[in-house]
């Protein structure tokens, strides 16, 4: 029996083959070139209410108490916007993505973050450290965004 439809069926069964080949490369080659995701670094110890939040214009004003308990770390983030902070009681160390020590405050100190900066705050002390922070943020911003470790070892 000759079947007419044969060479058609062959052809197709190719096709779809080839097709199920070249979906598997483009998976593949995607994976490949998309870097794998950082996990970020959450905080431990630390506490934060909020006094007063503000909006003028397109820009937040939120004050609010930053309390890290001895140990305690704000885990790796940055800031939308600007930061001035207030040290009330405590020494905060203060690590830049470097893995550098760009700062350390004791209790009257005062000092700024700059926006988009990666950084981590440290209580390696004995006792809390309490912030008094400004964030000054586009509207609409959140307080902090979570980075990955940089590769410090802390």
């Amino acid at each position: 029996m000759n079947d007419p439809f044969g060479q058609c069926r062959s052809r197709y069964r190719s096709l779809m083959r080839l097709r199920s080949v070249t979906t598997l490369l483009a998976t593949l080659v995607l994976a490949l070139a998309v870097p794998a995701t950082a996990e970020a670094t959450p905080g431990s110890g630390v506490t934060g209410t909020i006094f007063q939040q503000r909006t003028v214009g397109n820009t937040d004003y939120v004050l609010r108490e930053v309390v890290i308990q001895p140990g305690g770390y704000t885990g790796w983030h940055y800031h939308d916007g600007k930061l001035y902070a207030y040290v009330k009681a405590g020494t905060l160390t203060h690590n830049s993505a470097d893995c550098g020590l760009d700062g350390l405050y004791r209790k009257g100190a005062v000092f700024t973050e700059p926006s988009d900066t990666v950084h981590i705050g440290r209580n390696l002390g004995t006792t809390p450290v309490v912030l008094e922070v400004l964030y000054v943020l586009p509207h609409g911003s959140p307080l902090s965004q979570d980075a990955p470790n940089p590769g410090c070892p802390f």
